[in-house]
């Protein structure tokens, strides 16, 4: 264990920083490289937006109906009470949508911690 330990330290950490890096970079680079030749209306596109939206969709699923940690503590009706009004201020601002939104449950949702 103690090997380990010294393999994570020092130079291990900054090999492993580096790799990464190089790693996220190189991805990102080959899709600007590619980026004019990819038919962004193309069926393989449409499914990709379709699968991450869906991925999305249940993980925002599962915070609010399976929390882990301090969300847990809070009743599933007031989670889904706070999740209806922030749908509801996305649904008033056709013009500015998200942040309101976000801004609106996360300060319901702070709000509801301070109170209790």
């Amino acid at each position: 264990m103690n090997t380990m330990a010294n393999a994570l330290s020092g130079w291990g950490l900054w090999i492993a920083l580096i790799g990464a890096s190089l790693g996220t970079y190189f991805c990102r680079a080959i899709g600007v490289l590619l980026s004019n030749s990819i038919n962004q209306e193309s069926e393989i596109f449409r499914w990709l937006a379709a699968v991450t939206y869906a991925m999305v969709a249940a993980l925002t699923i599962r915070l609010i109906v399976m929390p882990l940690g301090l969300m847990s503590t809070v009743p599933l009706w007031i989670r889904i009470l706070i999740c209806g009004l922030a749908i509801g201020v996305m649904v008033s601002k056709p013009t500015k949508r998200l942040v309101p939104a976000l801004l609106a449950g996360t300060l319901l949702m702070v709000g509801y911690g301070v109170i209790r």
